[in-house]
């Protein structure tokens, strides 16, 4: 099997926090610029957190200057972990399928990391709530780029490196729930596997351009189309 790189998206994609994130933005803005509604007409989907903050600032009449990203940031990721801990279990769940796909992605031998938009930190506190953090030993984060497709550019030379190939000799597959992430891996050249676990329709995730899509990756053949990477007319 040719070596594969496998990039997992994060929030509606792995998991859904119960709008955590979108609380712990909200503080932030709140408590540096007295704006808890910066974000109000934002859609998050598929952005990455500097372009977040960028935009809300911009929105409320801030210079948009990296320290004031910057600031903000940490301000954020001081009050996610509390946010995240006041999610009920009930909404604060892995999405159907993905303990199953990670587990079966480390038998066959792929290299298994991270392609989000979330900082580094932002992506631990998220993920170590349901215990599925130390299942990344890489990744391309928010951190590295606020440009997605450079940031899954970057966590697929990771995989590569990790693997202890040229990126070019790899099979990279995006696992994603936006148009976004579509067309990121669209971007680098990647395959992209697409679960309307998110606020897309498998009709929109197709209509974007993914290689498949699924409602979520419990459905017929999406594992094998995971690790084989098989065409499917249907998928």
């Amino acid at each position: 099997m040719r070596p594969t790189v496998l990039l997992f998206d994060i929030d509606g994609t792995l998991v859904t926090t119960g709008g955590a994130g979108r609380r712990a933005m909200n503080r932030a803005f709140g408590e540096l610029h007295g704006r808890p509604d910066a974000l109000a007409q934002i859609a998050l989907d598929g952005m990455t957190d500097r372009l977040i903050v960028r935009q809300g600032l911009v929105g409320i009449g801030v210079e948009a200057s990296e320290a004031a990203i910057d600031q903000l940031l940490s301000t954020y990721l001081g009050v996610l972990g509390e946010e995240c801990a006041r999610v009920e279990p009930e909404r604060y769940r892995v999405h159907r399928g993905m303990r199953e796909a990670i587990a079966a992605a480390s038998r066959s031998g792929a290299a298994i990391g991270l392609g989000t938009g979330n900082v580094r930190e932002g992506a631990r506190i998220k993920l170590e709530r349901v215990e599925l953090h130390a299942h990344f030993a890489f990744g391309g984060f928010g951190c590295d780029a606020e440009d997605r497709t450079q940031l899954i550019r970057i966590g697929a030379e990771r995989g590569a490196a990790a693997l202890g190939k040229e990126r070019e000799a790899c099979r990279v597959v995006v696992i994603g729930d936006t148009p976004r992430d579509v067309a990121a891996a669209m971007a680098i050249g990647a395959e992209c596997i697409a679960v309307a676990t998110g606020r897309f329709s498998i009709n929109e995730l197709r209509a974007s351009g993914a290689d498949h899509a699924f409602g979520d990756l419990t459905e017929e053949r999406a594992l094998e189309v995971l690790i084989e990477g098989r065409r499917s007319a249907v998928a």
